[in-house]
Formats: structure tokens, sequence, C-alpha cells
């Protein structure tokens, strides 16, 4: 069975699929943040937004659908004496048990159906907390999936998709972009993408 290309990254701690850097987003919306909030990381991987938030006092949840990838995680955290709960999760299957100040995805959603990505941030939604952050990146059919991922790809969004889903938020920022990537196994391509910044 085809696995995708981030899996063996994610078996060496030497070797990192999406670069150890915080995402540029949440470093420019930092300030933003209430103070110690509490994070909900959708698709986290291998968990660089998730230390970054951790490391300036956030209480962070994460969760992926690989466990490969959150045991990277947690080996990153312990060696940095960093507390963060992580754990191996379908998103079509998580049950909000708690609210949240800060929820974010960052090129997850596009990898379930769209019905699927779009039912679990309405969700989220109601578990935010009054005046939390959401933080969401998802790939749109803009361009077709490339053929790095589009074996797995279920669920490109439309343009202007997270748009109409935050219409009743504040939203901050939101853009609609395409952006080249590169990785080894594959050659340089593009993706079309939507990010949106939005206050409950």
């Amino acid at each position: 069975m085809q696995k995708p290309f981030w899996e063996e990254s994610y078996l060496s701690d030497d070797v990192s699929a999406f670069g150890t850097d915080p995402n540029p987003t949440i470093v420019k919306h930092l300030h933003a943040f209430k103070p110690g909030g509490k994070v909900l990381d959708i698709g986290c991987g291998e968990g660089q937004n998730d230390l970054f938030l951790a490391q300036n006092g956030f209480v962070v949840n994460a969760f992926d659908s690989s466990p490969a990838g959150i045991a990277k995680l947690r080996r990153a955290a312990s060696k940095q004496n960093i507390a963060i709960n992580a754990w191996v999760q379908d998103l079509r299957e998580y049950e909000f048990n708690q609210k949240y100040d800060i929820v974010m995805s960052f090129g997850t959603f596009h990898f379930v159906a769209k019905d699927d990505w779009k039912y679990f941030i309405r969700n989220a939604q109601k578990n935010t907390n009054k005046g939390g952050i959401h933080v969401m990146q998802i790939f749109t059919d803009v361009l077709p999936a490339t053929p790095d991922i589009a074996p797995f790809v279920k669920g490109l969004a439309g343009d202007g998709d997270l748009e109409t889903l935050y219409k009743n938020w504040t939203i901050l920022e939101s853009l609609s972009y395409i952006f080249d990537d590169e990785h080894p196994g594959a050659e340089k391509h593009q993706h079309a993408s939507n990010k949106i910044v939005a206050r409950k």
C-alpha cells in the first residue's frame, strides 16, 4: 500500500518533512492569541507549531492520523522538556470534550471528504471560546492535486470555501494563493491554497 512521502521523514529525527520553524502565520498572529490559551492542532504532523506554542506558554493539544508523526513529536517534546498532549486520531472520529482558545490546521483537511472537514470546522467553531481564534489552511481545486499527494486527497476546497464558513466571525486575514513546494522524492511543484485567521 502506497504511503505519503512524509511518513518516511517522520521516522527520522534528523530529517524534517515540513521544516522545523513554526508556520509564519502563527508567528504573525501570536500577539492576538489569548496568553496561555488552550490550543488544538489538527493534523499536527511533526509538531513544529506545537513545540513553538508550548515554548511560548500555551497549553497544547495536538493529534494526527500518523503514529510515526505523533511519536516524533513526543520525542521532540521530551527532549526539550516541553509538555504537549499529542495523540493519534482520525479527525473524522474526533469528539470535542472541552473548549479551545486557538484551533488550527495546516494542509490537512483536503485529505478527508469535503463534507467531513466542513462538519469538523463547524463543530470546532461551537467548541471555541468567545474571542478564540482559528487558523486554517487547505489546498483548493484552483490547481489539481499534484502526483505526490493525489492518491490521498479526497476533498479539495473551492476557492473561498473557508471565508464562507467564517462569515459570522471577524476575519483577521484571508488569503487565496499559489505556492511553490518541493521535498524529497518529488520534483518542484505548486499547490493552490486558502488560509484564514478568524476570531469568534
